[in-house]
């Protein structure tokens, strides 16, 4: 009987971290797919949504970007946009926001 509850706990455990997984997937994907619609557009349009960037790096290759950092349940979101001389988003990171 007490093997039996065991297995039941592993079992259970073994499953609902996999759904945890799986949501977590599936909110990076949405995270993916929200973010990859600001490629080719202006700075001034992603200013005008996320607001003035907490942060700018300048990279070497004369791009830069902006960084935004939000806080959820004290895990800190960082999203970077990487934007060229022409103003123009062309690529992006997240971590940590899902």
């Amino acid at each position: 009987m007490k093997k039996k509850f065991v297995l039941f706990i592993l079992i259970s455990s073994l499953f609902s971290c996999q759904t945890v997984s799986e949501k977590i997937d599936s909110n990076i994907e949405k995270e993916d797919k929200k973010l990859s619609e600001w490629l080719k557009k202006t700075e001034t349009e992603l200013k005008i949504d996320f607001g003035k960037p907490d942060k700018i790096e300048f990279l070497n290759n004369s791009n830069r970007n902006y960084v935004y950092v939000t806080e959820k349940l004290k895990i800190k979101c960082v999203r970077k946009f990487e934007i060229n001389p022409r103003d123009i988003v062309v690529g992006y990171t997240s971590k940590n926001c899902f």
